[in-house]
């Protein structure tokens, strides 16, 4: 089902995590927001520090919103709580919505951190498999590298500028990165 741009009613589904390197887990926070910048749900999840479930941990977060009329996943970061790592082809191919990754600083990639692991074949596939990012201008003059599954790249410029009021962050994933950091502080360890 393609996407259209104009709808008022596009919804996206906007996830943000935060962490503190004390604690074994970090929350998710996973927003609604319609295009027209309305917040239209929430949903929780937990992953963990250091671990391979923040796949998981994403869909979680979808299923348990169990809305069908989200239209997109916006990830704030695939790389999340200390190289825990998002496929996103699993996150596209489980969801049937489109998936789009923003991270807002270029780097010179982390294949070699993650050699530092047990795991480190497992996780190094999943990482190439990530692919290369992609740099967005959006319309505020500021800078984003976005990977997706399921756009084309003038598509995920058009919703990445739709989304973003201003600076770099679109709106989804700023509430989402604002409610994860207040949860992380209220729930215990």
């Amino acid at each position: 089902m393609p996407l259209n741009f104009f709808k008022r009613g596009l919804r996206t589904l906007g996830i943000a995590e935060s962490f503190v390197k004390q604690r074994s887990r970090a929350v998710l926070a996973g927003v609604v927001m319609r295009a027209d910048l309305q917040v239209d749900g929430f949903g929780f999840g937990r992953v963990t520090l250091r671990g391979m479930d923040a796949t998981r941990g994403v869909l979680d977060v979808y299923d348990a919103l169990a809305r069908r009329d989200i239209n997109l996943v916006m990830l704030n970061g695939c790389i999340i709580s200390l190289f825990n790592l998002i496929d996103l082809d699993t996150v596209y191919e489980t969801t049937g919505r489109p998936v789009v990754c923003v991270t807002y600083e270029d780097s010179p990639g982390i294949e070699r951190y993650l050699r530092e692991f047990e795991d480190a074949e497992s996780r190094i596939e999943v990482y190439r498999r990530l692919g290369d990012r992609q740099q967005v201008k959006l319309h505020t003059g500021h800078r984003v590298y976005v990977r997706s599954r399921g756009l084309e790249p003038h598509e995920v410029k058009h919703i990445l500028n739709l989304f973003t009021l201003q600076g770099s962050v679109p709106e989804p994933l700023r509430v989402a990165r604002l409610l994860a950091r207040a949860l992380l502080r209220w729930l215990p360890e």
